[in-house]
């Protein structure tokens, strides 16, 4: 590993990314929230000639993020004292700015949230309701610092501030319900109590838990999330243009999804989003199994992937086969018309991370894989067929279900497969998943200490950037707040890698 490592300081291509060895180091110390459009002073971007440099000062432990902090009046459930809330979260997912060489777009989540049961059932705590999420853009300097450039809220179309709170359940709600830090709900109105007519829980049928980005050259983004799942569209300056879901009766719709991905499982929707070259066809990845029809098949290893045309609505649909059932595939980027790479990743801490060293785990999974596309089956072009039963009635065994999509003698793809236990009859129907080679396993490369490895940075055929989500520092034990660590001393962070890849393309 050392050898390795020692390679990979001297050879990589970098933007002079000096390691940030402190935890606190990256701070700009200021207790307030970003502010909406910060004014970007910087010089205008370099040149390629004269950012792209070797560098030998980028170890493979990568280099951190800047954070402000949201909040820090909390207290620790494990060391019963404050803690910081950071405003940080800028892992969701990135992408290269498509004006400059060394700058690259960051994503947020819905906000900093810990699983929670209260008095109004599962949910989750908000230490921050209020929280919009936001797009970051970051410049990579020669003397190794990142800098935030400017942030860029999300917005309604009438350009109010959108949150991150849960969509009613006409919008694919799961019923999660909000609360505030300290396990009272989160209401329409705060100073008076619940009541379920005049004072409900606070819901946000524009809420996002954005999770996928895409960078359009006009300077607008496509946000894909973990609730409808949504694919929204926004200008420049965040406000929104148009939307897709899989909800045919939103009258915020543009084009609409297959309805099965209404069935997406909770906090595990569309974790990806791609574009390819020519900027036409949307390319989106859920996370893991999609509960089709109900959560008894959540333990496979059985994915999707599906394709939308901007202009026409054209949809295509395929299947990811993972490594390990319930894996997470957390980001998507296109290289050509039909091939991508993505990350496939456990939710494991290769050194124990908030659960102390006791809980290492050396096979902790952290890749990017490359797929092709054209290798899977297209769902939404296979035909109904039948076949002659008892006394000669027809028996279908495909047929295309207007809510269920793809049905094998009545069984969704994903029941088929655990009746099974494999893909056997799904292969008997030449339905097969897209064809994957391994680019780059994290942990052998760079000993990766963190949960969630979920941004993609293709700086060049040749260069990869890796990010990862901080969760905003945050951790829970018990739906109980506390810091999330690393190890004892460090506090996890938005932290980038940059990777030797081959990632060209011949076609």
């Amino acid at each position: 590993m050392k050898l390795k490592k020692t390679l990979l300081s001297t050879l990589i291509l970098s933007f002079a990314l000096t390691g940030c060895g402190g935890d606190d180091n990256n701070s700009n110390n200021d207790s307030s929230d970003i502010v909406d459009d910060v004014t970007d002073t910087s010089d205008a971007p370099v040149t390629p000639e004269e950012t792209l440099k070797f560098y030998e000062a980028l170890a493979a432990d990568g280099v951190y993020l800047p954070y402000s902090v949201l909040r820090s009046d909390l207290i620790d459930h494990k060391t019963s004292l404050p803690f910081e809330v950071r405003n940080g979260g800028f892992g969701s997912a990135m992408f290269k700015d498509p004006q400059s060489d060394n700058r690259f777009y960051a994503l947020t989540d819905r906000g900093p949230n810990a699983t929670f049961t209260g008095e109004y059932g599962k949910g989750k705590k908000f230490p921050s309701p209020d929280y919009t999420p936001r797009i970051g853009l970051f410049e990579v300097s020669e003397n190794g610092e990142i800098s935030l450039i400017k942030t860029i809220l999300m917005k309604r179309p009438d350009g109010s501030l959108i949150t991150g709170l849960p969509n009613t359940s006409d919008l694919g709600g799961t019923g999660e319900t909000p609360y505030n830090a300290d396990g009272s709900p989160v209401l329409v109105d705060p100073t008076l109590p619940y009541d379920e007519e005049t004072n409900p829980l606070k819901l946000d049928d524009y809420g996002l838990d954005p999770e996928g980005l895409v960078v359009l050259s006009d300077g607008s983004f496509w946000v894909s999330d973990e609730y409808g799942p949504h694919m929204v569209h926004f200008d420049a300056n965040g406000v929104e243009i148009g939307r897709i879901n899989a909800f045919a009766e939103d009258e915020r719709n543009t084009h609409t999804l297959p309805a099965e991905f209404g069935y997406r499982r909770a906090n595990r929707g569309m974790e990806g989003l791609a574009i390819t070259p020519d900027e036409k066809t949307l390319v989106g990845i859920m996370q893991s199994t999609m509960y089709l029809p109900n959560s008894s098949v959540k333990n496979l290893d059985i994915s999707r992937i599906v394709t939308v045309d901007t202009e026409t609505g054209d949809v295509h649909q395929y299947l990811y086969k993972q490594e390990k059932t319930q894996n997470s595939n957390s980001e998507i980027m296109a290289l050509s018309a039909n091939e991508f790479i993505l990350i496939e990743r456990d939710g494991s801490f290769l050194y124990g991370g908030p659960n102390g060293a006791e809980a290492a785990k050396p096979d902790a999974m952290k890749r990017v894989y490359r797929i092709d596309l054209s290798t899977g089956t297209d769902l939404e072009s296979v035909a109904p067929s039948v076949v002659a039963a008892a006394e000669a009635i027809a028996v279908p065994t495909l047929s295309q279900d207007p809510d269920l999509g793809l049905l094998i003698n009545g069984n969704t793809l994903e029941q088929q497969v655990l009746e099974d236990g494999d893909w056997s009859t799904l292969a008997e129907h030449n339905i097969v998943p897209v064809e994957k080679t391994l680019v780059v396993d994290m942990v052998a490369e760079v000993d990766y200490p963190h949960d969630k490895m979920e941004g993609l940075w293709i700086i060049n055929d040749e260069y990869l950037g890796v990010l990862n989500d901080d969760d905003f520092a945050t951790w829970s034990t018990g739906g109980e707040l506390e810091q999330k660590m690393l190890d004892t001393n460090t506090i996890d962070g938005n932290r980038l890698y940059i990777v030797p890849v081959d990632l060209s393309v011949t076609q």
